[in-house]
């Protein structure tokens, strides 16, 4: 049976990603980055010590944090 050309396949994310990650944290203004920068060591730190996904997901967090809000 042939694949549907929607299917979607989830990659487990590894350290690479979870340095991309705290590069795009990095290229943020200082003002936004203030705001998570707690979060974001903390993720990198995690990835480094072996639990990437929750790092993963604490560095996604610290970037949505650090986004300017809407007016």
């Amino acid at each position: 049976m042939p694949v549907a050309a929607t299917e979607l396949r989830l990659v487990a994310p590894g350290l690479a990603y979870c340095d991309e990650l705290s590069a795009r944290f990095a290229r943020l203004p200082r003002p936004q980055q203030d705001i998570s920068r707690d979060l974001a060591e903390e993720g990198s730190q995690l990835c480094h010590g072996g639990h990437v996904r929750t790092g993963v997901a604490k560095l996604r967090r610290a970037l949505r944090a650090a986004q300017p809000r809407p007016n």
